[in-house]
C-alpha cells in the first residue's frame, strides 16, 4: 500500500517539476534571445513580449494577465485536475520570465537570425519537456484543448492559426522581418514513434482511434527470443507524445518507446498532399477520431 502511494504521489508531482524545469529554460530563451534582439516568441507570451515593448510591462505579469480569461474557461470546460494544473503552471512559467529578466542585459548573441534560432530551440526544448510529461502553462495551448475536446479539432492547427493572428500584429506593430524570425523561432519539429510490444494491433487500433494518425507495421524479429515481431512506427506532433504515453502504459506497459525528431513531414494530417483523383488500396486518407477520454484499461 505504501509503495502505491509513493508512486501515486510520484506521478502527481511529475507534471509540476516538468513544468518547473521547461518553464526555466523557456524563459532563459526568451530572455536570454529574443527581447535582447526585440524579437517575440508565439502565442500569449508574444503578446506579452509586444506589451512589453511598447509599454515596459514585464513580460510575466503580461503574461498572467492575459491568461486570467483563458484559466477561467479552463475551470469552465476542461475540469478541475486540468485547471489546477494550468493555473500553478502559468504563475510558474510568468514568475520565471520575470525573474530570469537579468539574462537580458547580457545580450549573448547579437545576430538576430542566430538569437531567433537559439530562442526557438530553449524555447522549444523547454515546452517540449513540459508537454512530455502533461504539464500545462495556460495560453493558447489552453484554448487548443477546449476547441479539440468539444469541436474535435486538431489543437495544433488551431494554436497554429491563432499564431498567424499573433505574427500579423508583430509585422503590424514592428515590421515583416520580426514577423518571419519570429515564426521560424516557433517552429516545431513533429515526433517518430517506434513502439516493440506483443500486442501490436490492438496499439495500433487505440493510436488510430485516439490520436487520429496512421500506424505503419514493420517485420521485425527479437536477436534474443528469435521471435518475429510486428513492430509500430507513426509520426506524431510534440503536442501528443504524452497522449502516446499514456496509450503505451495502458495498452502494454511493458512495451519499448523511442521517441526521435523528425524535421519534415508530408502526407495527411500534417502537411496537405496534392489532390488524388482516388484513394490507393489500402490508404486511409481520414483517420477514425473519438472526443473521449482513453478508457484507464484495454
Amino acid at each position: 500500500m505504501r509503495q502505491q502511494e509513493k508512486l501515486t504521489t510520484r506521478q502527481l508531482l511529475i507534471p509540476y517539476i516538468a513544468n518547473f524545469i521547461g518553464s526555466v529554460i523557456a524563459a532563459i530563451g526568451i530572455n536570454g534571445f529574443f527581447i535582447p534582439q526585440h524579437l517575440l516568441s508565439s502565442g500569449i507570451g508574444g503578446v506579452a513580449i509586444m506589451i512589453y515593448y511598447a509599454t515596459g510591462l514585464p513580460v510575466g505579469t503580461g503574461n498572467f494577465i492575459m491568461n486570467i480569461p483563458v484559466l477561467i474557461a479552463c475551470y469552465r470546460f476542461m475540469g478541475r485536475r486540468y485547471t489546477i494544473l494550468a493555473i500553478i503552471g502559468t504563475i510558474m512559467y510568468s514568475a520565471l520570465i520575470d525573474a530570469t529578466s537579468f539574462f537580458a542585459d547580457f545580450n549573448l548573441i547579437h545576430d538576430p537570425m542566430t538569437a531567433a534560432i537559439m530562442g526557438g530551440i530553449l524555447n522549444g526544448i523547454g515546452m517540449g519537456i513540459i508537454y512530455r510529461y502533461n504539464g500545462n502553462t495556460g495560453g493558447l495551448d489552453v484554448i487548443g484543448a477546449i476547441a479539440k475536446k468539444f469541436y474535435n479539432l486538431e489543437m495544433g492547427n488551431v494554436v497554429m492559426g491563432l499564431n498567424t493572428f499573433v505574427l500579423m500584429g508583430a509585422a503590424y506593430m514592428f515590421n515583416l522581418e520580426l514577423a518571419v524570425l519570429t515564426f521560424i523561432s516557433s517552429y516545431v519539429r513533429r515526433k517518430a514513434i517506434t513502439i516493440v510490444t506483443v500486442r501490436p494491433e490492438q496499439m495500433a487500433g487505440v493510436i488510430m482511434r485516439y490520436i487520429g494518425h496512421g500506424v505503419t507495421f514493420l517485420n521485425g524479429k527479437g536477436a534474443y527470443t528469435l521471435q518475429d515481431k510486428q513492430i509500430i512506427y507513426t509520426v506524431i506532433k510534440l503536442t501528443e507524445v504524452s497522449k502516446i504515453k499514456e496509450i503505451v502504459n495502458k495498452v502494454d506497459p511493458y512495451a519499448f518507446m523511442t521517441i526521435n525528431d523528425v524535421s519534415d513531414v508530408f502526407g495527411s494530417g500534417f502537411s496537405k498532399p496534392a489532390p488524388k483523383l482516388y484513394v490507393p488500396p489500402g490508404g486511409a486518407p481520414n483517420m477514425p477520431r473519438t472526443k473521449r477520454t482513453i478508457p484507464p484499461d484495454y
